[in-house]
């Protein structure tokens, strides 16, 4: 077969603008990608490096927002490239918008799931280890993900709560303070001495290390009762020490009372014949 030269020469001749202009935008492309990778990457890694340097924040929405910085970059990128080639990127991006629209509608749970996520490792109303309640749920928290939270009962029951419905209740969280404030109510017969009450009431606290004396135990008479006089009580310890503090201080209590001869009374009830 007979290659016309001056033809290949001529055609050549005629395309060398769109030619040259055409490995220019290769060119521009490949330069403008590299840059894209570069920065995506150093903005990733300056973000996720963040709780290396300050502890307020956490590695988890580091993680996140970094990742989402990078491919915004690189959309961004793709954008740009698209545009050197002469095509029109008004319609592509109208289209992204349609389609994070579509999806955005048919993962609605997900994504109210994972704005709760991000607010509440961004502001951090419980951390992991905290004994929280919260959505209807109460337990130690395990794990703090962008979906869902996971915490674990006191009977050792995985209970997995979405953070759309944690964010939107009241959050209670036992562990925010180291101290908490131990609250009883003792009752004693109507015919029992209140003052030797108080006096084992308050050797019984003093005699438990893990009360604290600042606050100073709070012991008054509060209610008189249908069945007793009652006391309440008032007694500060360290968190971690809240639930047995409550447990043996109650035993001692009972046995203190018991031992001085104090009556604890117990609801009667007389039932009188009907005469005939």
């Amino acid at each position: 077969m007979n290659i016309d030269i001056a033809s290949v020469e001529k055609l050549i001749a005629e395309n060398f603008d769109r030619i040259v202009g055409l490995g220019l935008n290769v060119v521009y492309a490949f330069v403008i990608l590299l840059v894209a990778l570069w920065i995506s990457g150093r903005v990733r890694n300056r973000i996720t490096g963040l709780p290396r340097r300050n502890k307020r924040f956490d590695p988890t929405l580091t993680s996140f927002l970094g990742s989402l910085a990078k491919y915004a970059i690189l959309a961004l990128a793709l954008i740009f490239i698209l545009g050197r080639f002469g095509i029109q990127t008004t319609s592509l991006v109208a289209l992204i918008g349609a389609a994070g629209l579509a999806i955005g509608l048919a993962l609605q749970g997900t994504l109210s799931n994972l704005a709760a996520g991000v607010m509440l490792i961004g502001f951090r109303p419980f951390r992991v280890g905290d004994y929280i309640s919260a959505a209807g749920q109460s337990g130690t928290v395990s794990e703090i993900s962008l979906i869902f939270t996971e915490m674990t009962t006191p009977d050792n029951v995985q209970i997995i709560v979405p953070n759309s419905d944690i964010w939107s209740s009241s959050i209670v969280n036992y562990s925010a303070h180291d101290t908490r404030r131990c609250d009883f109510v003792f009752g004693v017969s109507y015919g029992a001495d209140l003052n030797a009450a108080e006096t084992v009431i308050r050797q019984a606290i003093a005699a438990d290390p893990r009360a604290k004396d600042d606050p100073a135990p709070f012991v008054k008479v509060s209610n008189l009762g249908d069945f007793s006089v009652d006391f309440t009580v008032r007694v500060w310890c360290d968190a971690a020490d809240y639930w047995d503090l409550k447990f043996d201080l109650t035993r001692a209590v009972k046995d203190g009372l018991d031992a001085a001869g104090v009556e604890i009374p117990f609801p009667t009830r007389t039932v009188l014949n009907a005469p005939a």
